[in-house]
């Protein structure tokens, strides 16, 4: 069995051993590659959601719209509940798309104080193309790993994301 190639974290963690022999940065290595991976999926991600005119943070409001099923509309706080954003960031990302015309406010038939956020017909049409192209990127972005290396590495994270999320 070959030993893989060394890669730019592996550089760092040399210079920190040459540097500092007294400190275990086997730790910075698996955090810094996670990093560094989050980086280029990232950027993977929104290179695809920009050709439909979309932010990663506008896909993620509209994804979360239209995966809550029809009628396609939830209240700010169920939208908050299921991003990782503040209150703040939620209403200014609530505002663009209404801008847009991918979004509207209409009053709660349950409770006409509050407010629900509902895809428009536009939003919908845009939400449904992208989220096509970008499970069909995420493919492309894993298809140099087998089904056995993605299972693997799903379960590991899943476990590793568990301790921040339990």
């Amino acid at each position: 069995m070959s030993k893989e190639p060394m890669d730019h974290v592996d550089h760092i963690l040399t210079q920190w051993r040459n540097e500092r022999p007294d400190l275990d940065v086997g730790p910075m290595g698996l955090l810094g590659r996670l990093h560094r991976l989050s980086t280029h999926l990232g950027r993977e991600v929104e290179a695809v959601l920009l050709k439909h005119g979309l932010s990663s943070s506008a896909f993620d409001v509209l994804a979360t719209l239209r995966r809550a099923g029809s009628p396609y509309r939830l209240s700010p706080g169920e939208l908050l509940a299921m991003t990782m954003v503040s209150s703040g960031t939620m209403t200014n990302r609530i505002d663009q798309l209404e801008k847009a015309g991918l979004v509207e406010r209409i009053h709660n038939p349950q409770d006409r104080r509050s407010v629900l956020i509902s895809l428009t017909d536009r939003g919908f049409a845009v939400v449904e193309e992208a989220v096509g192209a970008h499970v069909e990127n995420q493919h492309r972005l894993v298809a140099h790993l087998s089904e056995e290396e993605r299972a693997a590495l799903d379960g590991l994270l899943k476990r590793f994301l568990r301790n921040f999320e339990d």
